[in-house]
């Protein structure tokens, strides 16, 4: 079953127990309230199997054939492409193939492959509407992540970046206190949110390599879509992230910077705290339920939107940095500088070589190397000690010309080079051949 029906399975077997309306579970899923009671039918009579799709692996009896699409994206490259004001719409592409071609086609369906294609895009002439977005309406639909760089600790120790997370629908925040706003950072509010509340339904962050990360020219050709290792994360844990195009677009969390900007700052200073350890244990205990009691606000509706917390296996397994390796002949992988040498134990047999291993890291400095699902046991090897060479002082470093004494054996004749020339019987005879042999 895919990620999507297993989903499906969790919020019906929530509405089984009672803990959700079923109404609710159609604003969870994303769907109608009666596909929604069509799925809570066939859950109650099959089960679990009964959410699965039944034309799951089958290709669709309505799509077109590929010679017919190649066909029509190559007369369209032909006759009606070129740059942005020449190229026709699909409405109008459509419109000229069935009338000069003789391919009858909807233009949904050509705007599909010439999308695809890159052969159109989509333009806006008018000035795109801005309004102000309504909150949330349950607890854990949305959540804002966002960090925030300040003098936090006002000279007395290092400037640092404070992680922020605020609830869309509530207000209610959490926050850790670090050197950066790095992977590790985002996971660490993240799972303190996880183990206070549950595992949110989204994410609202910004277009930071960290969170979200644009499309390399090699991705666009493969059609492959980005996923940074926080993103990976995160579609383990089910959680959809979105990238906020401006500040003013997740507007919560940015005005709660400027409140820690001025309550927090000066909480710190009366504690007379200096780093960053003491930081995050007075947030934890004093200052977020502190700020929480003032400031969070009742959702509009009761239902809780989080999904269940993860055992510590299963974050463990989450929360890791993913790294895929080339095994070389000799069963050696090249990771950050360094060579992993893959070990047998026993009876146990590799793959063919040139296939990859996955290196799996954690904050701690942790490592496992796995392939094909199994762990592999590894040695760090050594690296070859490189001479240096001794850079001489300039005056050391002109250039000497070397040239051999007069007696030196390169100046001597051949007679006198070699071992045997000291001998008088064999050498004469030799030189009496080398002689009678010259012109």
């Amino acid at each position: 079953m895919s990620s999507r029906e297993l989903e499906r399975v969790e919020v019906m077997g929530r509405v089984g127990s009672g803990d959700l309306k079923l109404s609710d579970a159609a604003v969870m899923l994303e769907l109608s309230y009666r596909q929604t009671k069509r799925l809570w039918r066939r859950y109650r009579q099959v089960g679990s199997q009964g959410l699965k799709h039944g034309n799951a692996g089958r290709p669709s009896n309505r799509s077109k054939a590929l010679k017919l699409r190649r066909r029509v994206l190559n007369l369209i490259r032909k006759k009606y492409s070129g740059s942005e004001e020449e190229r026709f719409g699909p409405t109008l592409a459509a419109e000229h193939l069935g009338e000069e071609d003789g391919i009858v086609l909807d233009h949904e369906t050509l705007r599909l492959w010439m999308l695809e294609e890159g052969l159109w895009s989509r333009q806006r002439k008018r000035k795109k509407h801005c309004q102000r977005r309504e909150r949330k309406s349950h607890f854990g639909e949305l959540v804002q992540l966002d960090g925030s760089f300040h003098d936090w600790l006002e000279g007395r120790g290092p400037r640092g970046c404070l992680m922020d997370m605020v609830d869309d629908a509530t207000s209610r925040i959490e926050a850790r206190l670090g050197k950066e706003e790095t992977i590790w950072a985002a996971v660490a509010v993240l799972r303190a949110w996880i183990r206070k509340y549950g595992v949110p339904r989204a994410l609202y962050t910004d277009w930071k390599n960290v969170y979200k990360r644009k499309m390399t020219p090699a991705e666009q050709l493969r059609g492959e879509v980005p996923v940074t290792q926080f993103g990976r994360m995160c579609q383990k844990l089910g959680i959809r992230i979105i990238a906020a195009r401006s500040p003013q677009a997740k507007g919560r969390v940015e005005r709660n910077h400027g409140i820690h900007q001025d309550r927090m700052i000066k909480k710190l200073r009366r504690k007379g705290i200096a780093g960053y350890e003491g930081a995050n244990e007075f947030l934890e205990k004093e200052y977020l339920p502190q700020h929480n009691r003032r400031f969070a606000r009742a959702a509009a509706k009761p239902e809780d939107y989080h999904r269940r917390k993860p055992t510590a296996r299963e974050l463990r397994q989450i929360f890791r940095l993913e790294t895929e390796r080339r095994i070389s002949n000799d069963w050696v992988i090249r990771h950050e500088g360094r060579d992993l040498q893959l070990q047998a134990t026993g009876q146990r047999r590799y793959g063919p070589t040139q296939s990859k291993a996955l290196v799996c890291e954690w904050e701690n400095g942790a490592r496992e190397v796995y392939y094909r699902g199994e762990r592999i046991a590894f040695s760090d090897l050594k690296e070859p000690i490189r001479k240096t060479s001794q850079l001489l002082p300039p005056a050391a470093r002109a250039i000497v010309v070397r040239r051999p004494k007069k007696d030196h054996p390169w100046r001597q004749g051949w007679q006198k080079m070699r071992p045997w020339s000291s001998n008088p019987a064999i050498a004469a005879p030799l030189v009496g051949i080398r002689t009678s042999a010259s012109p």
